[in-house]
């Protein structure tokens, strides 16, 4: 069944996957461009090696550019991707590693961006390294929770479909994180900014 009309879809990763399935090889590489270097720090969280993580994204992307003329029956392109490299990097570890990792994400050594964005740029430098502070204090489950929401841009839903937990999960910890990051900045950011901040993606 061909999915690219399908509501909720990001249209442009649709029309991109549509071409990379007639063999553009141009759309694989703006595909390659605008996942590659947020899957390979996905992929590190739970691999814990770079190249590791990179051999990994390597390996899934190589992967859709083999099996490229099913892309346009697959419904939501960005869950796929980060579900395949979370799949390959497990794959690449060891049962027991492979374990500690799935439950419940205990181990896990979220390395957030340290990089500007929008948000970041309204506010001072050293609010910005406590944003940062909070967040790396936060537990590794929800650390990667906030990471996937706030630094990745996905959905609620696109969480939990790729960590395999519910949607009340993923905003429970949400909860949780944003809650910490307000008590750190208590007395120091208005609500407002703070909203501006933390808003949900």
């Amino acid at each position: 069944m061909n999915l690219t009309n399908s509501p909720g879809r990001d249209e442009s990763l649709v029309a991109i996957a549509f071409k990379i399935s007639q063999g553009d090889q141009h759309s694989f590489r703006l595909l390659f461009d605008q996942f590659a270097d947020c899957l390979t720090r996905f992929a590190q969280s739970i691999l814990r090696s770079k190249d590791a993580a990179t051999e990994v994204v390597d390996d899934v992307l190589v992967k859709i550019w083999k099996n490229r003329e099913t892309l346009p029956q697959i419904e939501n392109l960005r869950v796929y991707l980060y579900m395949a490299t979370k799949n390959t990097a497990l794959n690449y570890l060891s049962n027991k590693a492979r374990q500690m990792i799935t439950e419940p994400f205990n181990e896990i050594d979220v390395e957030l961006k340290d990089e500007h964005n929008p948000d970041q740029q309204m506010i001072t430098k050293e609010l910005t390294k406590r944003i940062h502070d909070t967040v790396q204090e936060l537990p590794p489950r929800c650390k990667m929770i906030f990471k996937l929401v706030r630094e990745d841009g996905l959905k609620y839903k696109e969480v939990a479909a790729i960590l395999k937990i519910s949607e009340n999960t993923v905003d429970a910890q949400m909860v949780i994180a944003i809650k910490k990051i307000k008590e750190a900045f208590r007395g120091n950011l208005n609500i407002s900014t703070t909203q501006g901040i933390l808003k949900k993606a």
